[in-house]
């Protein structure tokens, strides 16, 4: 209960200014908790498709390997998606690489997504500690200003320390969404890493260099 009081009050003593970074706070951790389930649910999604995919790309079974990626949301259906259609219209290897390029560009935007947000709030949250801060104390030097010599020690270091409670709030709602854009961007870039090996992978499975490609008609 003395942990409660103590953080209400720290937030009521840091001004008008707690209020926006606490907004700034709720909308980055929606946005971390929504960018790490999605990406987690798109790595399982992913790894799911390709154990299924595999073994029809290893046994040439390319019409079959076509219809499964139909209606599948996995990044790497819509990938191997592309490079399929292309090869069924009768195109050459080049022109299928080039199909499965275009898609994972496709797919990286939506990876992607929204994860930018977060080291921007960051940014933000910092920035308005700092300007509550020197609000605070513009308010506490006009305060002490009119005070009596023996008062404006004390009532000087009592609003310094309630005009820090600003920049140490912003500061603590900066480092976790730092730490969660760092996290959400390595995922991204391990998911990316992925679907690039993948779409190497499977042009190997379907042909190797020099093979003619085989005829999905």
């Amino acid at each position: 209960m003395e942990i409660l009081y103590a953080v209400v009050r720290f937030f009521q003593e840091g001004g008008i200014f707690m209020y926006p970074i606490l907004a700034i706070f709720a909308l980055g951790l929606a946005i971390a908790i929504e960018r790490y389930l999605y990406l987690s649910y798109v790595r399982a999604n992913n790894r799911r498709m390709w154990n299924r995919l595999q073994p029809l790309l290893e046994a040439g079974k390319l019409g079959q390997a076509l219809e499964l990626t139909i209606g599948s949301k996995a990044a790497v259906s819509n990938i191997l998606g592309y490079g399929l259609n292309r090869l069924k219209s009768g195109r050459d290897r080049d022109e299928m690489e080039s199909a499965m390029e275009e898609g994972l560009m496709e797919v990286i935007p939506r990876l992607e997504k929204r994860t930018h947000y977060l080291a921007i709030f960051a940014n933000i949250a910092t920035l308005l500690g700092l300007l509550g801060t020197i609000m605070g104390l513009t308010e506490a030097f006009t305060a002490v200003s009119g005070a009596s010599p023996a008062d404006k020690a004390d009532l000087l270091s009592a609003s310094i320390s309630v005009a820090m409670n600003t920049t140490a709030f912003g500061l603590m709602v900066a480092i976790p969404l730092l730490l969660a854009h760092a996290i959400m961007q390595t995922k991204t870039t391990e998911l990316v890493d992925s679907l690039e090996m993948a779409t190497v992978r499977i042009t190997n499975l379907i042909a190797s260099e020099g093979e003619p490609l085989p005829d999905l008609t």
